[in-house]
């Protein structure tokens, strides 16, 4: 299997290949060239997430030097549990994506990138330098999948002042090779950051350049794989394919969605969940596509204007009539953010992260007649504990603290200060 770049402009290159480069030469995404095509009944003798991640990305990875340690590499990434909660009452079931080290969906993704990387890293003479923007969950998944691994240097950038409390001690509590760079900028100054120094020649000369946002196609092709489990146990449940509601920001957990259900998996609608930031939903609605500076909600993780990965949803979907077909979108405000959780905790018990709301407003907004197409499934993104600044005044009580975010939460933290300019960067790194 090899991957191209969405831009055209760069040789094809197989797996590791990709997912030690992150980005293109060209500054293109890679994407599959060409897509594998599969049945429900290929599953079948999968009786775990960590076999169903092996036997979706089995094919991606033919012929390449990962291919061997495939099922050692899923079982690693997939060592925790992904739920599928019915949720009383409410005529859904919540994706629970939030078991894992950091309380966030990003955890599969990064401990995938991170295995991998550590074996194709055996025999390298220098360290690996990776580079990560983050609104919130990305920094902090990916320094832990990271910490102390050897041969592997992470740089995390994060913008400052924009990002929780909770959420900021996850992306400085670590040292030793993961060093975390407060931006004075926006989430998009950050990423744009990280893709100038993956051109910059002096930087690529100097160091070994990796990604480990969603820009890397490690961390989007794991990300399917709960998406693939999910939609067979409830296909294999009731027969029908379940629908996904998603928080969306910069659109890779939403595109792991997409290439599950474009690689064959049975999945029915797919509805992009935005906070304020609307450029998708906006291009969805007949306007011409237009990347903005990114507005601070509630929903700090979600808080893109310029989201990278609609590259890869325009290079599958290149008429906007196709995409139209494929994906919807709607906007939650913050207003309707602190409402979802105050009438949800109420009236289910339930208490939902920032993120996790803007799912549940969407889904509480669906008429009855397209409710009642199928199951349907809201993607609950992180666990409300790395939101307890916001939930806990809107619910009137504490969030329960899980184990590992409670370790976290009681080491030293240390940040930089970094201007958003590539020189200095370059001079931090």
């Amino acid at each position: 299997m090899q991957f191209a770049s969405t831009r055209g402009g760069s040789p094809a290159v197989p797996f590791s290949t990709a997912l030690l480069d992150g980005l293109a030469p060209d500054g293109g995404l890679y994407v599959p060239c060409e897509w594998p095509r599969f049945a429900p009944a290929d599953f079948t003798a999968c009786t775990s997430l960590a076999e169903i991640a092996r036997a979706l990305i089995a094919p991606f990875a033919a012929g390449d030097a990962l291919a061997g340690a495939l099922g050692d590499i899923t079982a690693d990434a997939f060592s925790f549990p992904a739920p599928i909660v019915p949720l009383a009452g409410a005529g859904y079931s919540v994706l629970e994506l939030f078991h894992g080290p950091t309380a966030a969906f990003k955890d599969f993704g990064a401990r995938f990138l991170a295995a991998s990387m550590a074996r194709l890293r055996t025999n390298a003479t220098r360290p690996l330098e990776i580079l990560v923007a983050t609104s919130g969950d990305t920094g902090g998944a990916v320094a832990a999948a990271f910490h102390r691994r050897p041969g592997v240097r992470v740089a995390v950038l994060y913008p400052k002042g924009l990002v929780s409390p909770t959420q900021e001690q996850q992306l400085t509590c670590w040292g030793d090779n993961v060093q975390a760079f407060a931006v004075r900028g926006s989430f998009d100054d950050c990423q744009r950051l990280v893709k100038a120094a993956f051109v910059d020649p002096a930087l690529r000369a100097r160091y070994d350049l990796s990604s480990a946002n969603s820009i890397n196609l490690g961390r989007l092709l794991p990300q399917a794989a709960y998406y693939a489990a999910t939609s067979l146990a409830l296909t294999r449940a009731g027969g029908e394919a379940p629908s996904f509601v998603i928080p969306s920001g910069n659109l890779g957990n939403a595109l792991a969605c997409v290439w599950a259900r474009h690689v064959g998996l049975p999945i029915g609608e797919i509805v992009l969940a935005h906070n304020a930031n609307r450029a998708v939903p906006d291009y969805l609605d007949g306007k011409p596509w237009q990347p903005r500076r990114s507005i601070a909600t509630l929903a700090s993780a979600m808080d893109v204007g310029d989201p990278s990965n609609m590259e890869r949803m325009l290079a599958l979907f290149p008429e906007r009539t196709r995409l139209q077909a494929a994906v919807s979108a709607a906007v939650v405000d913050d207003d309707a953010i602190r409402r979802r959780i105050a009438e949800d905790h109420a009236a289910y018990g339930t208490i939902w992260c920032p993120h996790t709301a803007t799912a549940a407003e969407v889904m509480a907004r669906m008429g009855a007649e397209r409710r009642a197409r199928g199951p349907w499934v809201i993607v609950a993104t992180a666990h409300p504990a790395k939101f307890r600044e916001i939930v806990e005044p809107l619910i009137g009580r504490p969030v329960p603290v899980p184990d590992t975010l409670a370790r976290l939460y009681e080491m030293p933290s240390t940040s930089v200060p970094l201007e958003p300019r590539l020189d200095a960067l370059r001079a931090a790194l």
